[in-house]
């Protein structure tokens, strides 16, 4: 419990801590729920272990100063667009191949992420973002013949739907919870959840019947305050390590007394028990230390005790945010992609120190895109971005959806620099639940809209090995 203040305390156990609880509502229906889940526990016959680790850029990352085209003609495109935002042509670092001719190359600060795409350990989804189906110029224009995500430009509402695949209705339940939900079986140990954030509550892990079990990056699991202390000279949390035990100990006749009192034996149990598991993790590589490497970090050292724990699957969530740069765009993502490009390869090293490499998929998502135009020194809230996806199981090394042409009054450009995304978000997702162990027949309960940009044949966009 040391270096952790009472706010951060309150932030990080959100109700992770908690342990593994149940909570029943109405949003989805219980019954095919439960059917799904029976089915999709049987398809994991074999044992094996997987891993998703989201990775939320909060405020909405400049993902076309992130991925740049560089051959001659588009880049003069891409300068002419951006203005005073253009990266020099000569500083961005190359990607092989090409995007339907568009050679691409990545920020000067992403050479860990170049190496990474390289070596096929690494892949982008372009002009990716929040659909309910696919829209044109023209729709864009005319609400009535096309529907458009909820709040559209507006943080809260596009940080929810990418957490929820639910562009067209406000929801607290995340996809990483329904998918939870229906593979909930699949690990044996029902003390600590499936969901594992390294930034507290959020709506992506929170299911029908699932929540997160929340741990700090520098400090593992978080436990109860103050609780277990030993020591003569700590008066006061001895004196509430004893106060806990003695209200555990007692048998309440009153049914919401005893609830309580189980919620904090298991939030006990579970800490106690993920803490030992930690302890027996030989994770010898090294992290640059600062939130994000320092998240990733836990998050292999959780991965590597998998066996200890007794699951075999995970899903982790970690939100690294201060992307909103409507000033100092330039500056802020030298600095910021730099960390997000470093973790990353600091993660996949260690993942192949613990040959669990091929087992575990990162995946970036943001609110949004920004304008390709200037605002004067940054950018404002648009629509379709790019993003990264790592792991063995990942066909890296390409870039997947069609990357656009930057070009001001194009087909897909709304104004003021604004892309309609030309891939649905919720294909980058049913592809990763997919890999997970969800049946491609249950998809549905997740992503009600995936049928409007998939048929349900083959892989939704095919940059992973299903």
């Amino acid at each position: 419990m040391k270096n952790i203040s009472r706010r951060k305390f309150i932030g990080q156990l959100g109700c992770g801590a908690m342990g593994y609880a149940t909570f029943y509502n109405t949003l989805i229906n219980m019954k095919a729920i439960n059917a799904a889940a029976i089915a999709n526990s049987a398809l994991d016959a074999a044992g094996d272990y997987k891993a998703l680790v989201c990775l939320m850029l909060s405020g909405g990352n400049d993902s076309f100063n992130m991925l740049v085209p560089r051959d001659n003609a588009s880049y003069q495109v891409y300068a002419d667009t951006r203005s005073n935002l253009a990266l020099p042509q000569q500083d961005l670092l190359a990607l092989k191949g090409n995007n339907h001719g568009t050679q691409l190359g990545v920020h000067p600060s992403m050479g860990a992420v170049q190496q990474l795409f390289e070596n096929n350990r690494l892949a982008f989804i372009s002009n990716v973002g929040t659909l309910i189906q696919p829209t044109a110029k023209e729709d864009f224009y005319s609400y009535q013949q096309k529907l458009l995500p909820l709040g559209l430009f507006s943080h809260s509402d596009q940080s929810q739907q990418w957490q929820t695949a639910f562009p067209h209705e406000r929801s607290s339940v995340g996809w990483g919870g329904k998918v939870a939900d229906l593979i909930n079986d699949m690990n044996t140990n029902k003390r600590i959840s499936m969901n594992i954030s390294l930034s507290g509550t959020n709506i992506f892990q929170t299911g029908k019947n699932t929540i997160e079990y929340a741990i700090d990056p520098y400090n593992g699991s978080v436990g109860i305050y103050g609780y277990g202390a030993t020591d003569d000279w700590n008066v006061f949390d001895r004196m509430r390590t004893q106060a806990i035990d003695s209200m555990l100990e007692y048998n309440y006749q009153d049914i919401f007394k005893k609830t309580y009192a189980d919620v904090i034996r298991d939030s006990r149990d579970a800490h106690i028990e993920f803490e030992s598991a930690l302890g027996q993790s030989v994770l010898g590589s090294s992290f640059t230390d600062n939130y994000l490497s320092r998240s990733f970090e836990m998050i292999a050292h959780t991965i590597s005790v998998q066996q200890t724990l007794n699951v075999q699957r995970q899903i982790f969530f970690v939100d690294y945010g201060g992307w909103d740069h409507h000033d100092e765009v330039l500056q802020s993502q030298q600095d910021m992609l730099g960390v997000v490009s470093n973790a990353l390869g600091e993660f996949n090293a260690a993942l192949q120190e613990i040959n669990m490499a091929d087992q575990v998929t990162t995946f970036t998502i943001s609110e949004f895109g920004r304008t390709l135009t200037s605002n004067g020194n940054g950018t404002d809230h648009a629509w379709g971005g790019n993003v990264m996806v790592m792991g063995g199981s990942v066909k890296g090394g390409q870039v997947y959806g069609t990357y656009p042409s930057l070009q001001l009054e194009s087909d897909i450009e709304v104004g003021g620099g604004v892309l309609i995304p030309s891939t649905s978000a919720d294909q980058y997702f049913a592809e990763m639940a997919m890999w997970f162990g969800v049946s491609p027949g249950d998809l549905n309960l997740i992503f009600p809209n995936l049928s409007n940009f998939y048929s349900g044949t083959g892989a939704p966009l095919g940059f992973l090995n299903l």
